[in-house]
């Protein structure tokens, strides 16, 4: 890739964008680097900064004017020639910068055109058509300057031999009063020392260093080191929502899904490292700078867009940035009608991976599309439900997310997706909110969507995890719930959700280095995200590993300082770690939820504070009744009431607590684990061996 300082940027009104795209074709097919902005997300702080670094770093500026130009209207233009006339203004050569190119017959004396342009010679090409002779003497502009090797002094260049109405296009954009010869000469010398610099200094420090001999004693090494360089993964990429422009917001569900079903698309292509959605749309609604995002997530790329949707059709833009030089590296418009929107996703994600250079293998169209559909109204419903089922916080988000899914099957009974959402809705939903046999009809539920997604579409990654769910959850049936573990992460290695949850149940399951190792692995695609954070945290509690675990929570808190289940995990990591106080301080912060109310119970008792210890657990037993079951056998066995705590084990059992998949490793029951009792029910569990 040509550097940034090697780059052209276009600027035009929006009524000469075909004229523009015609000049910037020209230029890319000659293998030279074009800013060209044709989004419709101009204006904002965040495209104010891009165009700033863009102009400040660009080799060349070239404003294409017109009679939409020249008149002294309004234009997002007349910013981009603002700044390139100040930066002209500051240069201490006067070099080939702005290089004007008019597309229609406006004068070169029409004094509504910025002076600094008057000054220089323009180029005519009528309606953008772009002759070689034109961009050969681009490609001698862009060229680096070398000192001449004669010790006379070069003489200034001839004066040009083209005038503004010519067919050929000059050398060069000539001033109209050429400067003495020793000019030239010291201009030649400081572009050069400058060229060395840039390309020293910003492109060669990105390659690999040369092992250097060790200084002398004499020499100091005293000196602080250069921060290291911005290197982020090859073929690394992050996905930022979508801007709604329909100007309703309701429409917000269909841009951020859109979004999302992209970022599954790119997910799902070989050697692409895609920064997870929660992470990307952590940056929704704050106009973020793309290198600020790019750093951030520690991505070489960042792709960005907006929505336009009407009642039959939709206009998405989409634009690809290369975060390290911060050029565009790809944009594109698309005009569909609704019922095209999955073939969109195909094009966009087809247009990122040839602009990244990534190798597509096997039918890529059929993997990005794979459990869709192409029925419209079944696509709107899908994106509505998997907006409350992303966002939810209470049982009516869920309730909510199910209705959309089920209204997407009722109109396309063949939509893999919309059952395999479904059944993970639905086994969320059983966990946290059933009770009674109205969880065990759910988990039931949950297992008939899961294999009817997997039975429409047999790899799709999504409905394996939504079987796995239900094996872990609804059934206790660890064995396969690893098979169904193992195949979604075949089919989808990228997938932080399958990432996160697989590290703990690997942990679970005695095999804490691996399920670290994938836990870890989701933060690095997803860190911003707070449950990559809460997962890591909680696998390296069950692997014993506090100090990290408790770091790691802390990660997850200072991501959403309000989430209640982050203080009662850290508050166990205290306790298992020996700091009774600091277990009792973070549990006593979210009081109300079962985690804390455990997490109270032992360290209560563990502190002498008996009486609080048991109004605790009488509190858990009003609120839940048995279906906390395992969580009293944290409790008793803490106590170190092992009958107790042996007959709420044998009870959860029964109850087929979806809790007892953490009983191979729970730190709480160790006091019971060489109890016969205790070790039937782990054999009886039949946990995988390790």
């Amino acid at each position: 890739m040509t550097e940034a300082s090697r780059a052209v940027f276009l600027s035009y009104a929006s009524q000469d964008e075909a004229a523009a795209q015609r000049i910037c074709e020209a230029l890319r097919a000659a293998g030279i680097e074009v800013w060209f902005d044709r989004s419709e997300l101009r204006g904002g702080d965040a495209w104010d900064a891009m165009i700033r670094r863009q102009i400040k770093s660009c080799a060349l500026f070239m404003p294409v004017i017109s009679r939409n130009t020249h008149a002294r209207d309004e234009g997002y233009f007349r910013l981009e020639w603002k700044l390139a006339v100040d930066r002209s203004h500051l240069m201490t050569v006067d070099r080939a910068f702005v290089v004007p190119v008019v597309v229609d017959d406006t004068r070169d004396d029409d004094e509504r055109v910025p002076d600094k342009f008057r000054e220089l010679q323009w180029t005519r090409l009528p309606g953008g058509d772009t002759p070689p002779q034109f961009v050969t003497r681009i490609q001698r502009l862009l060229a680096p300057e070398t000192p001449q090797p004669s010790a006379v002094p070069a003489a200034p260049p001839a004066a040009a031999a083209t005038t503004v109405g010519s067919a050929v296009p000059a050398p060069g954009p000539v001033p109209r009063h050429s400067p003495p010869a020793l000019v030239w000469v010291l201009a030649g010398v400081v572009f050069a020392a400058l060229t060395y610099f840039i390309i020293d200094k910003l492109w060669l420090a990105r390659r690999t260093p040369v092992s250097q001999p060790a200084p002398s004693a004499s020499v100091s090494t005293a000196a602080p080191s250069a921060p290291a360089a911005f290197a982020p993964p090859p073929h690394s990429i992050a996905v930022l929502p979508f801007v709604n422009m329909s100007g309703d917001k309701e429409q917000e569900y269909f841009s951020e899904g859109l979004t999302e079903e992209i970022l599954n698309s790119l997910a799902r292509i070989n050697e692409l490292q895609v920064a997870a959605r929660t992470s990307s749309f952590s940056f929704q609604g704050e106009h973020p700078d793309i290198a600020t995002v790019a750093h951030k997530l520690n991505v070489g790329a960042v792709l960005e867009g907006s929505v336009r949707r009407s009642a039959h059709t939709v206009r998405v833009t989409a634009q690809l940035i290369n975060a390290v030089t911060g050029f565009h590296l790809w944009s594109e418009t698309y005009d569909r009608d609704l019922g095209d929107v999955l073939k969109l996703q195909t094009e966009i994600a087809n247009a990122v991976a040839a602009a990244l250079k990534v190798t597509l293998l096997g039918d890529v169209a059929a993997k990005i599309e794979l459990g869709g559909t192409h029925n419209p109204a079944a696509f709107d419903a899908y994106l509505r439900g998997w907006k409350a089922h992303s966002a939810s916080h209470d049982e009516k988000d869920l309730q909510t997310a199910i209705a959309a899914y089920t209204e997407a099957i009722r109109l396309d009974p063949n939509y893999a997706l919309a059952f395999a959402n479904r059944s993970l809705a639905l086994n969320g939903y059983a966990g946290e909110f059933a009770t009674g046999p109205a969880r065990g009809e759910m988990f039931a539920k949950a297992e008939a969507d899961a294999r009817k997604a997997i039975a429409l579409t047999p790899d799709l990654a999504e409905g394996h995890l939504a079987l796995e769910s239900f094996f872990e959850n609804g059934s206790l049936d660890f064995a396969r719930a690893n098979e169904e573990y193992e195949r979604a992460l075949a089919l989808a290695p990228g997938n932080t959700r399958v990432l996160r949850n697989y590290g703990r149940f690997v942990v679970d399951m005695g095999r804490p280095e691996a399920g670290v190792a994938a836990a870890r692995r989701a933060v690095a695609l997803d860190p911003l995200n707070r449950n990559s954070h809460s997962h890591l945290g909680l696998s390296l509690y069950l692997a014993r590993q506090y100090d990290a675990a408790i770091a790691a929570l802390q990660d997850a808190l200072a991501l959403d300082p309000g989430y209640p289940t982050g203080y009662a995990n850290r508050g166990l990591a205290y306790y298992a770690h020996g700091d009774l106080q600091n277990a009792r301080a973070s549990c006593e912060i979210k009081p109300d939820i079962w985690a804390s109310q455990v997490c109270l119970a032992v360290t209560y008792a563990k502190l002498g504070r008996h009486a609080d210890a048991e109004s605790m657990l009488a509190r858990m037993q009003v609120s839940f009744g048995d279906d906390e079951a395992y969580q009293y056998v944290e409790i008793y066995a803490q106590w170190g009431n092992s009958a107790k705590a042996l007959d709420w084990l044998e009870k959860a059992v029964r109850l087929r607590d979806p809790g007892l998949v953490d009983m191979k490793v729970d730190p709480l029951l160790d006091p019971l684990r060489k109890e016969p009792r205790f070790q039937v029910v782990e054999r009886a569990l039949r946990f995988p061996s390790s």
